[in-house]
């Protein structure tokens, strides 16, 4: 390790210039959580992205930082559109993975006898798991006005309301998305799978509100103790991945070309400006379009399957969308450097957005109080709710954590929990888990993750966001 790292105060570490660095590294952490980041190579990459061109102010790290492709998880870095590059390490193989939690009107202890029956009903209506094929089949012309509008595809299909829409990040839909761009194999790869979860750390999830720490943003997030609530996390699918992986070997042929010398290949990249960095830009944007208007097919579903099973109109069911956060993106956005406004491309890879109070891209109706932002733990634990903050929009370009992250690969997991039933090491815990997958309950077993209290307590403390309501797992569905 040719760097050092320092301790700021309490929550930030630096990561003073040397060598090729551009800007300096910001970690935010703790002191319980660092020792495992610097147990893999997650801030050696953190160095390596502070060498690219047109970075400004800090490569920045979230408290859940491991390792990753190019860029670690939990990264953070924007770049000016002057001399700045956009790179698909930044984003990661699974373009726009996200978040969307439903409130409902119900009671979990009301509920609580029926999980079981609810999660069964669940596994069967959403499709779960590798190769997964959903219940929508595309032609190519459908799943390209997909690529272009987003959510609201969804929602003109009768799968959703317009409300939904203003509930979603950016309204569900990049405007910079261009379907020419995509490749026929990207758009084979996903023209059956709009509509269903993934595998992996993918999961839909029934919570209950178990604790609430600040009434007045509760309130207006519509929460309160003891509620049953519903996450969703998926992404872009096969789809997406395809698009990554097609301009990664594009790009890695042609960065040669533009004179940089990268300290890592994965780091692969164009000029915001360049012919192929506006591609990549549009066909990234199509991914988040069709990742927005997979979680709301999948909302929709869920719905339809509560209404059906509890026997529940949709006027006493109130299953709406609280918010809905996507983690792996590039954004073009408007941020203060050196006291002027300028656009950047931000790049967010396993981080969210923060915006807070006031800002006009928050809705509405959540303005006076800053952005959801939602943060998923593992399967066996808790997830939270948070609200952004003036200090994120400040410090880390509207920034924060995005869930727990991983200390152990997936193999290591398998191989830690070689002779256990995690299915009903959960169960014990009142939480019901099914999975598609025959590795997939050792591979997202708690002990694969961090703390998520520990990574929301450090950006709490850190003011990157303030702590609003802890959920706690009723039942999982998982690939």
């Amino acid at each position: 390790m040719d760097f050092t790292v320092k301790k700021i105060d309490e929550w930030r570490f630096l990561i003073p210039r040397t060598g090729a660095m551009r800007v300096p590294g910001l970690v935010f952490s703790s002191s319980e959580l660092m020792p495992n980041i610097k147990d893999d190579q997650s801030l050696q990459q953190v160095v390596n992205v502070a060498t690219l061109p047109g970075i400004v102010k800090h490569a920045l790290a979230m408290p859940d930082i491991h390792w990753g492709y190019g860029f670690p998880i939990g990264g953070v870095a924007a770049f000016t559109m002057e001399d700045g590059i956009i790179s698909p390490g930044g984003v990661g193989y699974d373009i726009n993975c996200g978040v969307r939690l439903l409130n409902t009107s119900l009671l979990a202890d009301e509920i609580r006898p029926r999980i079981k029956e609810l999660i069964s009903a669940l596994f069967k209506a959403i499709p779960t798991g590798v190769g997964s094929r959903g219940k929508i089949r595309l032609s190519k012309k459908e799943e390209e006005k997909v690529a272009a509008q987003g959510a609201s595809w969804a929602v003109r299909k009768g799968m959703g309301t317009k409300e939904d829409l203003e509930r979603t990040e950016d309204h569900g839909f990049m405007k910079e998305a261009d379907p020419s761009v995509v490749s026929d194999r990207a758009f084979k790869r996903g023209h059956d799978e709009l509509g269903t979860l993934g595998s992996g750390n993918h999961f839909l999830e029934i919570q209950v509100v178990d604790e609430i720490y600040d009434q007045q943003r509760a309130g207006i997030f519509d929460l309160f103790e003891g509620q049953l609530t519903v996450l969703i996390h998926s992404g872009s699918r096969g789809f997406g991945h395809q698009i990554c992986d097609d301009f990664l070997k594009v790009m890695g042929t042609q960065v040669k070309e533009l004179g940089l010398n990268l300290p890592d290949r994965q780091l692969a990249c164009a000029y915001i400006r360049s012919d192929m960095g506006k591609r990549y830009l549009s066909g990234m944007a199509c991914a988040a379009n069709y990742a927005w208007a997979n979680r709301q097919i999948i909302m929709h579903w869920t719905t339809e399957t509560f209404e059906k099973v509890l026997q529940i109109n949709p006027g006493d069911l109130k299953m709406e969308p609280l918010y809905d956060v996507c983690h792996n993106i590039a954004k073009l956005e408007k941020h203060i450097v050196d006291s002027k406004e300028v656009t950047l491309c931000v790049h967010r890879k396993g981080a969210t957005r923060s915006l807070p109070p006031g800002h006009p891209d928050v809705p509405e109706r959540y303005r006076k109080v800053g952005q959801p932002v939602l943060i998923p733990g593992d399967m066996g634990t808790c997830s939270y709710v948070l609200a952004g903050s003036q200090k994120a929009m400040e410090e880390t370009f509207a920034s924060t954590c995005h869930g727990a992250g991983r200390v152990l690969s997936r193999r290591q997991a398998i191989k830690a929990a070689r002779g256990r039933a995690i299915h009903r090491e959960l169960e014990d815990k009142g939480i019901f888990v099914l999975s598609r997958g025959k590795s997939t309950l050792k591979e997202e077993m708690s002990e694969a993750y961090k703390d998520v209290s520990l990574v929301v307590e450090a950006v709490h403390m850190a003011g990157l966001a303030t702590k609003v309501a802890r959920l706690r797992p009723l039942g999982v569905i998982k690939g």
